[in-house]
């Protein structure tokens, strides 16, 4: 049986289950052409990566063309959300009395209020999830949590969205929490069920107080949790697709009552339908780079495409509406729609001056300086490999192979374009004469995957608002399986999004976050928020998220390790360089812990991608040098000498290791290869700047890329350990290595040996 049918039939199965979900009060079956709101915290928002629950709403009245938006947030409660282009982060007025914690905000824009979305959508009926992130207060708070929600109901019924009577309103409790114990080093779910049993009935008694329909997702959860084989979460907290496939009727029936209408609509084909318009939604209520939409980058002098992209995705949004409509009913079988009923936008008009000319490979090489002793070459380009569009992170796996990340379709989607089709690629070099001839595509048709981490079980791999996890089951080197492991980050500026991934000893991995952006991510230990940027850790055993450095940084793009795991963090738009660990105590929300001096001042500003100097093939006196990419200005990489001096490290700029008069070379990142020579990738464009050109100036190049390899011919090229498939003992003895990425690879390796064995 295939996995679909397997669904379906086990979805079917728990309806039975579902019964128990549902309280006295229930509404009547929606009015024809409705607007449901979904609203709240990161439960409805993850199922618009899976689409289950709309599909029930449509199965369930497939006449009743429901308009159904989904504007659940991650970290929100019903007083608290916060939004980065909005300087208000209150949801409603006197809603900052509960939430005296988070009086600290640096939004500033004109993104819309919760209620101005509401209006927007004409919304009759809201169903509204609340609890999860307050449950993690504990016992102490649930009367503050009530007292909260109670406040928000009387707000919202007062309120008349759809410009002519109040909305019925629903109150969902949180679902409960699933023992993953066995798969993760997480808890197994007591406390906190405990935790979400007194907040559900807080939800309840506010309800019933208001004379609401309450769904009682906690218990329902409790059931299907008992009754499933499969787990329905994917870390106790968050619902896989199977989850949400399960949850559908429970919830459907709490809001209308048991039964189910015969749709005639294909399933499938319905819920694709449902996940084209959801992307569409998306896409403006979370729109990527909102900073240029509705934030601090808006310039309407200049951007006048933007309140027209707007006006058009909500068309595009109001098509897909209407297909779901056709699908459900059982008129549709395919998913056309013709956007070209949809306005056209403007063309922008380019205030770029400078005459462009991309440079060949030898032309190229003829304006770099290197230092002495130094040679420099093209390991690929576009021209070879023409995927090879927009690179901007790379790393060397257990075999050799080299990963880069391409963003083609940077800065944004744009409505009506060309869909996200950014890669993963693996680049080989199979005849060992320095220049790739191989090329793999690992996973295609992602959105903006600025960042990476290879692992044993798979790529750890940006997806704004997502981290995800890539897995290859069969081992062809073509990813299988896409999870969507956590969710809220935030999306308002693409090139500050979650990137620079970078491990540490332990396997887990940084993330860094830049400026403007306001991250809420739900986690199995309650929610993590970073407020205006930062540094992120995320150990995959565990599932733990933490702040690990939340400072006054512009853009951190660059964490980096040195022989004794010191970390050192480079901020991207102002240059500096600060050594981590006095950055990295926890501080309060929206308190920024104070940067102590600099470790290596800078060459230049700005910079991207950082790397210690630790391979055989390079000269001694440069051992232990920190390196970093300039990528405007200066256009090149710097040598810093570094040293420990009293409780700190310090350094200075020694040389310059290379530098272009090319104003297209654009360095963003570097890495050590298993050889001991020195990647570079090159982000080459000449129209990099975000503030003083429109994000969507025709100039904005997406079609080169390259990377290069820097060599000391005098010194031999370090023999390349066996890593992959070498033995445990092999393993351990490679630890002794010098290089500190051949340690670094054999320490992922380590990771995907049982613990036992290793010990």
């Amino acid at each position: 049986m295939n996995p679909v049918n397997r669904l379906l039939l086990f979805t079917a199965a728990c309806f039975a289950v579902a019964e128990a979900s549902s309280s006295a009060a229930t509404l009547p079956a929606p009015a024809t052409g409705e607007t449901i709101v979904f609203l709240g915290n990161g439960l409805p928002e993850r199922e618009q990566n899976y689409g289950r629950w709309e599909v029930e709403f449509y199965q369930r009245f497939p006449d009743a063309n429901l308009a159904i938006r989904n504007m659940g947030y991650q970290g929100d409660t019903p007083a608290f959300r916060p939004r980065p282009g909005q300087p208000d982060q209150w949801a409603f007025p006197g809603a900052a009395e509960f939430r005296p914690e988070f009086k600290m905000h640096f939004g500033k824009g004109h993104y819309d209020k919760p209620d101005d979305w509401l209006k927007l959508a004409k919304a009759d009926t809201i169903i509204a999830f609340f609890g999860f992130n307050e449950a993690f207060d504990g016992p102490t708070e649930v009367d503050r949590f009530r007292a909260e929600l109670t406040a928000f109901v009387k707000h919202t019924l007062g309120q008349q969205y759809n410009g002519k009577s109040a909305p019925k309103l629903v109150l969902v409790s949180p679902i409960a929490f699933e023992d993953r114990s066995d798969s993760y080093d997480l808890p197994k779910g007591d406390a906190e069920n405990k935790n979400f049993a007194l907040y559900s009935d807080a939800i309840r008694a506010v309800a019933g107080q208001h004379n609401l329909p309450f769904v009682d997702m906690f218990t329902a959860t409790k059931q299907l949790y008992a009754s499933s084989k499969p787990p329905l979460t994917i870390n106790g907290s968050h619902l896989n697709d199977a989850g949400y496939a399960a949850t559908a009727a429970p919830l459907v029936n709490g809001i209308y009552g048991a039964g189910r209408q015969a749709s005639k609509a294909k399933p499938e084909l319905l819920r694709a339908a449902v996940q084209e318009k959801m992307w569409m939604w998306f896409n403006d209520y979370r729109m990527l780079n909102g900073v240029h939409v509705h934030g601090q980058r808006y310039k309407p002098y200049g951007d006048v495409n933007y309140p027209e992209e707007i006006e058009k995705i909500r068309q595009m949004t109001a098509l897909r509406d209407a297909k779901i409509w056709e699908v459900a009913q059982g008129k549709g079988s395919d998913l056309a729609v013709d956007d070209s009923k949809t306005r056209a936008l403007t063309p922008v008009v380019t205030n770029f001056k400078r005459e462009i000319k991309y440079l060949d490979e030898k032309e190229a090489l003829e304006k770099f300086t290197v230092a002495p002793g130094y040679a420099i070459g093209l390991f690929a380009s576009e021209k070879e490999f023409p995927d090879l569009r927009k690179p901007v992170q790379m790393s060397f796996d257990n075999k050799g192979r080299l990963w880069v990340a391409v963003l083609h379709s940077y800065p944004h989607y744009t409505p009506g374009g060309e869909r996200p089709n950014d890669k993963l690629l693996i680049l080989e070099d199979t005849d060992k004469d320095g220049r790739a001839d191989k090329q793999t595509v690992f996973a295609d048709h992602l959105s903006l995957p600025i960042g990476f981490e290879l692992a044993p079980e798979g790529v750890y791999l940006s997806e704004e608002p997502n981290l995800i996890l890539l897995k290859d089951h069969d081992g062809d080197d073509h990813a299988d399986e896409k999870i969507i492991l956590l969710g809220g980050f935030d999306t308002h500026d693409t090139h500050h999004a979650i990137s620079a991934y970078t491990a540490d000893a332990s396997g887990a991995f940084y993330l860094s976050e830049g400026r403007f952006l306001h991250s809420q991510v739900e986690t199995p230990y309650g929610p993590e928020r970073c407020n205006d940027g930062g540094v992120w850790r995320f150990d995959p055993k565990s599932w733990r998220l933490e702040r690990y450095s939340q400072a006054d940084y512009n853009n951190p793009w660059a964490v980096a390790f040195d022989d004794w795991e010191q970390g050192y963090i480079s901020d991207a738009s102002s240059g500096d360089n600060y050594w981590a660990l006095p950055v990295s105590a926890k501080m309060p929300y929206g308190i920024e812990i104070p940067k102590v001096d600099q470790f290596a001042p800078k060459r230049a500003r700005p910079t991207s991608g950082s790397e210690f100097v630790s391979s055989r093939h390079f000269p001694d006196d440069v051992q232990g040098h920190f390196m970093i990419c300039n990528s405007i200005g200066f256009l090149g990489i710097s040598f810093h000498d570094v040293w420990e001096e009293g409780s700190g490290f310090y350094g200075k700029v020694a040389n310059d290791l290379l530098s272009s008069t090319d104003p297209n070379f654009r360095p963003v990142d570097l890495e050590t290869a298993p050889d001991g020579s020195l990647y570079i990738v090159d982000w080459h464009n000449a129209l990099i700047g975000h503030m003083q050109h429109s994000a969507r100036d025709p100039n904005r190049d997406r079609e080169h890329g390259r990377i290069y390899r820097m060599t000391y011919p005098s010194r031999p090229l370090v023999t390349p350990p066996v890593i992959a498939g070498a033995s445990i003992p092999k393993l351990l003895e490679n630890l002794k290595l010098p290089e500190y990425r051949a340690r670094y690879a054999t320490r992922r390796e380590l990771r995907g040996q049982p613990a036992a064995k290793v010990i």
